[in-house]
């Protein structure tokens, strides 16, 4: 017998003794027993071709990529989320193959008005005019000359959960409630911008304005501007990408999406708001009683269950399995203090544990672990905040938005888990 055959047979008889004493170990207390672990499978004792031969340079890509077993992991677009044309459509991210609370900027959802520019930093301006002192002009050098802070905040667009304003129309955690992500901001505090130019004490609005084809405008009050308002030029950790603003973008932490306008090229301060203006319009809904919210500013506190979800159902399970409960919290208005976890539709509840970091108008990630019996159940969260909002239920948002809105819609979400593991987007009224 030559020495590789022996070497092969020594191997195989190393690891049949080791997987059989594993399992003996893991059955005897274990969050996974029970488990069944075979003691001639070939992935533990055939040596893998990955392990057999050199792999490629570091240098290959230049940036680097995802595993190519992780092709699926994409931001996805729907044919009844598109605004009229491509260019203006909106990119999905698939929340429930985050971890943590950082979204890579690959998957960052994005939503744009007239498709994306590619604007050349060198020749990018930062006009600041209107009430202030000293009206400036400001390059990227110039800009980036301010002490930059790195803050991590979600950005989430207010029709996020929108489809769900009549009832589920997606039976998907992406396309439902994908319109958000979380990110490491690196900019300035526009209030650091604003004491070298002088904001004159009339001035109570901020009109952002973009440098794409679209100019989108959107008006700011001054609280908001002189409080947390940000321009960013970094995302998590590198600049920021086309989709997201490139090369600057103002962030309102925990305001609505719409309002961080991107490619941001002009600031301008007045006593009076731009309502009437077109390239101010900005986002309304209409109530039960016929009157109109004409400002939305922070996004209500919300949750969402992210693992089971359609896309992640229970159908491997077996009764008896541990499985962990995992999800989602936020909210624009502070800090998330507790998340409660429903498996009868809100009848009753269960508080989760929160994990992780858990900062203010960011992604927090809540925690259950759950003994699963192969019953059918109707799985909903809660979240509260620090400022003393609760995540209302669907007949609580009706009562105050109605259902001719597809805008901030934070009622709680639930999933009905059938026998089988199968997970379907269902709307508990109550």
């Amino acid at each position: 017998m030559s020495s590789s055959n022996k070497e092969q047979l020594s191997r195989r008889a190393f690891f049949k003794k080791s997987a059989q004493y594993s399992v003996g170990a893991i059955a005897a207390a274990s969050a996974i027993a029970p488990v069944s672990m075979k003691a001639d499978d070939p992935a533990i004792i055939e040596e893998q071709p990955w392990a057999t031969q050199l792999g490629d340079p570091v240098t290959k890509n230049r940036y680097g990529l995802p595993s190519p077993y992780e092709h699926n992991v994409l931001r996805r677009n729907s044919k009844l989320l598109r605004s009229g044309n491509w260019q203006a459509s909106i990119a999905m991210t698939p929340i429930h193959e985050l971890m943590g609370i950082i979204t890579p900027n690959g998957l960052f959802f994005s939503r744009c008005h007239g498709g994306i520019p590619h604007i050349d930093p060198n020749k990018h301006r930062l006009m600041i005019h209107g009430l202030v002192e000293k009206p400036l002009v400001l390059t990227m050098d110039e800009l980036k000359r301010y002490p930059n802070v790195s803050r991590i905040h979600f950005i989430e667009c207010p029709a996020n959960g929108g489809p769900e304003w009549r009832g589920p129309q997606f039976n998907t955690v992406q396309f439902s409630m994908g319109m958000m992500s979380c990110a490491e901001w690196t900019g300035v505090y526009l209030k650091d911008i604003l004491a070298d130019v002088g904001l004159k004490p009339e001035a109570r609005w901020m009109l952002a304005e973009g440098g794409d084809s679209s100019h989108m405008g959107r008006t700011v009050p001054i609280d908001k501007v002189l409080d947390d308002a940000m321009i960013v030029w970094g995302q998590n950790g590198e600049a920021l990408r086309p989709e997201q603003g490139y090369p600057i973008r103002l962030l309102l932490p925990g305001w609505e999406g719409n309002l961080c306008v991107k490619w941001l090229a002009r600031l301008e301060f007045a006593s009076e708001p731009w309502y009437a203006k077109e390239e101010t319009a900005k986002y309304t809904a209409l109530k039960p009683d016929g009157k109109a919210i004409q400002h939305f500013y922070a996004n209500e506190v919300n949750s969402v269950i992210t693992s089971p979800c359609p896309e992640k159902p229970w159908t491997h399970l077996k009764k008896g399995d541990i499985v962990e409960i995992e999800g989602l919290a936020w909210s624009g208005m502070g800090t998330i203090e507790g998340v409660d976890i429903s498996f009868d539709g809100g009848k009753n509840w269960v508080e989760a544990s929160l994990k992780g970091l858990v900062l203010p108008k960011a992604w927090t990630r809540f925690s259950y672990i759950y003994k699963y019996e192969g019953k059918p159940l109707l799985l909903s969260s809660r979240a509260r905040d620090d400022a003393g909002h609760i995540q209302p239920t669907v007949k609580q948002e009706r009562s105050v938005m109605g259902v001719e809105s597809v805008y901030h819609r934070n009622a709680i979400k639930t999933w009905q888990v059938t026998e089988k593991g199968e997970v379907n987007n269902v709307q508990v009224l109550s």
